[in-house]
Parts: structure tokens; sequence; C-alpha cells
């Protein structure tokens, strides 16, 4: 069930540079679905379903990293000072709870900024509930990284909850792989370390697999909320998108093209997707090597890089349908 292998996803810790328990769990998720399974030096999780000898090579792709807080600085009363790990402001989780990878908690919150002065990262602290330095340092050493802490609300078919960028596509690689019973082309399933930090996991697992192909699956913004800016065509609810282009990409046009030919043989919706910020690992899988044709397969999200990220669980089915019809062809 789509809903369960969701709800396992969200629940691990992963900021960007501190994936391993993410990976040990996604592996066991999909050990029993492919053929052979590694972790490389930047810690991708690289996954392989072997095909027929005739079959393409094809690496599908979806980040297992998280956003987050790395601690720079311990005060002598015991507040974390912080800096972001991945792309959001100094406001998106004041108030929140977050959990350290050693199940340390503790809450955000940021200084009084006075005489009208703008809030800036530097501004923002963790409290762990520490009195000293010397206490606080039992638990939290510099360096170590929180993510906000795992909640999720389920309305029928739409769930809500942080870190749907990207285990909601990570869910979607894990129900594909369920579903190849043998594939034709040779998947080549990576979970990407470091996404949200430059594609550096993607850069990496594409020069050492070499694919014929590679698909990004990610998330992608939606323009259905009021006031949503930019505006976008893409909707909740409507099927998965296929990118045409983002700010680090420009899809190949025989992966974009593949991709809707596949949504229309397998009698899935699908959406044109044009994002004018941002991008996915497709964009360092094409840029690798001397090129790879490659493009994303979007799930859309309300809510980016906010603790309430919003799917819909029928966009998510039918993002697995659509890759498998995909890579039968």
């Amino acid at each position: 069930m789509m809903l369960d292998t969701l709800r396992t996803v969200l629940a691990v810790p992963g900021v960007s540079g501190s994936e391993q328990i993410i990976a040990e769990t996604l592996a066991e998720l999909v050990r029993p679905y492919v053929d052979d399974i590694r972790t490389d030096a930047l810690g991708n999780l690289i996954c392989v379903k072997k095909g027929a000898a005739d079959g393409k090579r094809v690496m599908v792709c979806a980040h297992m990293d998280q956003i987050g807080y790395v601690v720079t600085d311990i005060d002598k009363d015991g507040f974390l000072y912080v800096h972001n790990v991945g792309g959001f402001g100094p406001q998106a989780f004041l108030g929140k709870v977050v959990t350290f990878a050693n199940g340390t908690q503790g809450v955000v919150y940021a200084k009084s900024v006075k005489d009208g002065a703008k809030l800036g990262m530097g501004d923002v602290y963790i409290d762990i509930g520490a009195s000293s330095k010397q206490e606080a340092e039992e638990k939290i050493s510099i360096g170590d990284t929180a993510n906000v802490a795992f909640q999720m609300v389920v309305h029928g078919d739409r769930v809500s909850a942080p870190t749907m960028d990207d285990r909601a596509a990570c869910a979607v690689v894990i129900e594909l792989l369920k579903a190849l019973q043998p594939p034709h082309h040779t998947v080549i399933a990576v979970f990407s370390a470091q996404e949200e930090v430059g594609t550096r996991g993607a850069q990496t697992a594409a020069a050492a697999e070499n694919p014929d192909i590679g698909i990004a699956v990610d998330v992608t913004a939606t323009g259905d909320t009021p006031g949503a800016e930019p505006r976008m065509a893409v909707k909740l609810g409507a099927g998965p998108a296929v990118k045409i282009m983002d700010r680090h990409s420009i899809s190949t046009p025989s992966v974009r093209d593949g991709l809707i030919a596949a949504a229309k043989a397998a009698g899935v919706p699908y959406q044109r997707e044009v994002l004018t910020f941002g991008g996915t690992d497709a964009g360092a899988i094409q840029r690798t090597l001397g090129g790879i044709p490659a493009g994303t397969l979007s799930i859309p999200c309300r809510y980016v890089h906010t603790p309430v990220e919003t799917v819909s669980l029928r966009d998510m089915e039918q993002s697995a349908t659509l890759l498998a019809e995909y890579l039968k062809a």
C-alpha cells in the first residue's frame, strides 16, 4: 500500500550528508525486489533490477535527503545556534519541534530583531532544554543535524507531512520496484544523497553507472492555492507532471515524449510542468560525462519546504503506474 510505504519513509531522519539511517531503511524495503544493492562513497543507495539483454539501462532517481539544520555553535546557556542545510529561510520552521539523529528533540525559535531589521539565519536557535553549554554538549555536538519532527495528517486522498520532498518520490520508486515483474529494461534505482545541497549524489551515481536514460522522480510546486506565485498550471490531484523545464534543466525531448506516451498508454492523467525556479537530479544526470538523456516525473506538492508539504496518494500511485509503463516499452 502506498500510504503504508509513505508513512515508513517519512518517519526516518536523513538531512543532507547524514542519510545513513534512511538509506538502511530503504535498503530493507527494496531488498526483496532487486538483484543487487550497494552504497557508494557519497552515500547513494544504488539498487539494480536486471532486465532483458536487449533492454536499455534506465536510472530512476529519487533523492532520500531532506532539508534541516546543522549546529554551528553552542552558547554558555545551552542554546544551539544553527544554519540551514538546503534551501529555506529563517522563518520556515520557527516554533516547530525538531529531532536529532540520536533522538534528542528541541524547539526552534529566534532572537528578537529590533529596528525593523530582517530576521537572518544567525538569529535562529534550538532550545533542547539544557541550562548550560556542558549539559547541551552531553547530547549534541557541533555539526550534528536536525530535521523537523515527523507528523502526518491524512485527509482522504491527501497527505500532509514534512519531508514529502522527496520521500514521496522514494515511496513511488519502492512501489515501482515491487510492480516490475520483470522489467524489459534494466532499472538502476538510485536513492540519491545530498540533492538539497546541489544534486551531488545524482552526479556521482550517473557517472559511475553511465545509464542510457535518466529519470528523476521528485516533487514540484503547484499553482492551485490562493495567491500562488509564480503562476503555473500544475494542480494537486490532477495526475503526475511531466517536466518540460526548470531552472537547472530542459528535459531531453525523447525522454519527455516517452513519459507522455507512457501516460497515454497506461490511461493515466498527466500534466505538463514548467517550473521557473529550482531543479532536480535530472539536471545533474543530464550534464554527466558526455551528456545523458534525462527528464523528470514530478509529484505535485503544495507548500514545498515547509512542515506541511501536501501530496495526493492518487498522484503518487499514478506516477508508479506511468513509470512501469515507460519501462515496458
